[in-house]
């Protein structure tokens, strides 16, 4: 079992690499985005970011996951139709919705509720939705032909010209919003230009309509789960806007990035869980490796999850120049929500877990069910708490939707595939937890927090672990000893 784990730990760095990469340098847009863009104004940009995650997936309806199915099972010399037949066709689909986007311009700008002085900003919208759609298929075929320098290499040039082009246009040019989407529309071009040569070497001009027809089968039935996976990440904002105003939603997005830490160490887990419960499911003791893996987890998004939760106040308040912290203070009002969010991704981890079972017993029918559920949540909780209590019943209602689904899937999961999880230690976590929470909000609102007391919370909160008999010293020492050791 031990070798299992560490296999799994070995892959979740090796995958994880790139996605922290990518994924932190954008994370360091935030300090520039907050110190230099109004709350206002950085709410805008969110609602429009909002609504390209959701567009883009209708942009791609499924073919790129339709392409890697039929194109790894193609023969060598109809390979060339399993790439042309997806790209060319969704070059054509994307070429009538954009006409459809700017012949509807009016209506969506209203929809969007986008201030008539950003209006030229749709122009971008619609291009960086083009550009990205087209180049998800030639992306996808790098990932078939193992050409991972390739892929990494131009998934972090792009983000180094977003990043490049964000400094020199807001803080040297002053350009407000709009350079955020020039930077972008810039780095999507050149990831289509960069892909230039991969669509060339397998391009024919041609539909292969039987072929068409079999991934759009395969593809389109993938909608309205992504769709509803996508509504849970993002619907909130629209909400926000709708129920308060730009510039609450400008402070509740930048905070909500601060969430990152946590989905960094989800995103890296989730890229080498399901290779691994994959390829390890027909073990003897499979199950009760996959238990001890939850257990594991679960301990270590714990750790992740305080830590952050005590200490990033103090991060957001760091001066990197003299007046300027990692977050703008325009926007400090908004670090309440931030241990709701780290909270709401810990539970998304759960719900990573227990895909297994799902993928195992081929029971993929009901994500749909259980993600649109944690989106109908999601909607519900936004319009009925944030009334109320304001952006902290948004970042519940990411929670709750996150908290919703992963016991959906845990209830689904358990009656197709049934593992015995070490249930009291989760339970005594998760309680701990809820404690721990409870009394951190009560503490910020009755005393003043300063940095000592955070370090004694911490002390207490790791005693209770061992008090509580959720850590073992020898089973800590353990596995000290396990990560520190090198293989001969």
């Amino acid at each position: 079992m031990i070798e299992k784990i560490k296999e799994l730990t070995k892959d979740t760095v090796i995958y994880g690499i790139s996605t922290i990469v990518g994924r932190f340098l954008n994370f360091l847009l935030v300090p520039i985005y907050t110190n230099f863009i109004s709350t206002s104004d950085f709410g805008v940009f969110s609602n429009i970011y909002a609504y390209i995650a959701i567009l883009t997936i209708i942009f791609i309806y499924g073919m790129d996951a339709a392409f890697l199915k039929y194109s790894s099972l193609a023969e060598e010399s109809k390979k060339k139709d399993s790439f042309s037949t997806p790209f060319v066709f969704v070059m054509l689909t994307t070429i009538i919705i954009v006409a459809v986007l700017s012949i509807l311009k009016s209506s969506f700008l209203t929809l969007m509720r986008v201030p008539s002085d950003y209006s030229y900003l749709y122009l971008y919208f619609i291009l960086i939705l083009a550009f990205d759609a087209t180049a998800l298929i030639p992306f996808a075929s790098l990932r078939l032909k193992r050409k991972a320098a390739k892929f990494t290499s131009i998934k972090l040039i792009n983000i180094f010209i977003n990043l490049s082009l964000n400094l020199i246009l807001i803080v040297v040019y002053n350009f407000g919003i709009e350079a955020i989407f020039i930077s972008n529309l810039a780095a999507s071009v050149f990831s289509f230009l960069a892909l230039l040569p991969e669509i060339f070497s397998n391009l024919k001009l041609k539909i292969d309509f039987v072929l068409l027809k079999r991934m759009l089968w395969f593809g389109i039935p993938y909608l309205p789960a992504s769709i509803a996976a996508m509504l849970v990440q993002v619907i909130d904002r629209p909400i926000v806007l709708t129920l308060t105003d730009a510039s609450t939603l400008g402070i509740y997005q930048a905070n909500y990035k601060l969430g990152i830490f946590m989905m960094l160490f989800v995103s890296m887990f989730q890229y080498a869980w399901q290779p691994f419960f994959l390829t390890n499911a027909k073990e003897k003791n499979a199950k009760e490796i996959f238990s001890k893996i939850l257990t594991l987890f679960l301990l270590a998004a714990t750790f992740i999850w305080i830590v952050l939760t005590l200490f990033v106040e103090d991060l957001a308040k760091f001066e990197f120049l003299p007046g300027k912290t990692i977050i703008g203070r325009e926007y400090l009002s908004g670090l309440i929500i931030v241990p709701i969010i780290l909270l709401g991704y810990l539970f998304h981890g759960l719900y990573v877990n227990f895909t297994a079972g799902i993928y195992i017993e081929e029971k993929t029918k009901y994500f749909p069910m259980v993600t649109g559920s944690g989106a109908v949540i999601n909607v519900v909780v936004n319009f009925l708490l944030i009334p109320i209590i304001g952006i902290i019943g948004a970042a519940l209602a990411t929670l709750f939707s996150y908290v919703v689904m992963s016991g959906g899937l845990f209830y689904v999961s358990q009656r197709f595939y049934e593992i015995k999880y070490e249930y009291k230690k989760i339970g005594k976590i998760l309680f701990l937890i809820l404690i721990s929470a409870s009394f951190y909000y009560y503490l910020i609102y009755s005393i003043e927090f300063i940095f000592i007391y955070k370090i004694f919370f911490l002390v207490g909160f790791i005693s209770l672990m061992f008090l509580l008999n959720i850590l073992k010293m020898n089973e800590v020492i353990f596995l000290i000893k396990l990560l520190l050791k090198r293989k001969n």
